[in-house]
């Protein structure tokens, strides 16, 4: 695998792992009250979580429409 592919991969997966992260946190936020103990406003924390998944997700559309 040359360079160009190898840092290509690094980006995908650095954004897969982004998007699992912030989905993850927000299942928490869902799911288990521990996990809400310093987010007063946990509709904020969740919109927050959405607006990294989105930034995740535009990275993976553009490595795709770009560099495929």
């Amino acid at each position: 695998m040359g360079m160009s592919a190898q840092l290509i991969k690094a980006a995908r997966m650095h954004a897969e792992g982004e998007l699992e992260r912030a989905k993850t946190n927000i299942m928490v936020y869902m799911n288990q009250s521990v996990g809400i103990g310093e987010h007063s406003d946990v509709c904020e924390a969740i919109i927050a979580e959405l607006d990294k998944m989105a930034a995740a997700s535009d990275r993976l559309e553009m490595i795709e429409k770009h560099f495929e």
